[in-house]
């Protein structure tokens, strides 16, 4: 007698469970990365890059949306990837390195240019763990 076990109902929690923590994990990193500008312009960092200024929000908004960026690679990962959190981590860790680059060469202060790669490790950080503990290993 043969068996067929279905697991159909562990995935698909296992892909609300991520998806769940990937958008609260956003929402954090969004804030994270808000309260950080707003310090560092309190602080007297300016936040004009090429001589136009950066809102506030606007940290919380890029943050939401590459955050989500991000549930949607680990999503495709789970779904094709054999060791999906081992291949999430490489991947935004990569990505978060890669993000890195135009804040150095951006026509902006030096605190300027440190204020943003800082929002991007802050965002990363929260992000990436949190995604990350929700993936089979």
């Amino acid at each position: 007698m043969t068996t067929t076990v279905t697991t159909t109902h562990a995935t698909t929690s296992s892909f609300g469970v991520m998806v769940r923590a990937g958008v609260v994990a956003a929402v954090a990193a969004s804030a994270a990365t808000m309260a950080v500008a707003a310090a560092g312009h309190a602080a007297g960092v300016s936040l004009d890059v090429g001589g136009a200024p950066i809102p506030v929000a606007g940290f919380g908004v890029l943050t939401a949306a590459f955050s989500l960026l991000g549930v949607v690679i680990a999503a495709l990962l789970l779904r094709f990837a054999r060791r999906p959190r081992r291949a999430f981590v490489r991947t935004t860790v990569v990505l978060t390195a890669l993000s890195l680059v135009p804040d150095v060469i951006a026509d902006a202060g030096a605190a300027t240019k440190v204020l943003l790669m800082l929002t991007h490790l802050i965002a990363a950080a929260i992000v990436i763990p949190a995604v990350a503990r929700r993936l089979a290993a």
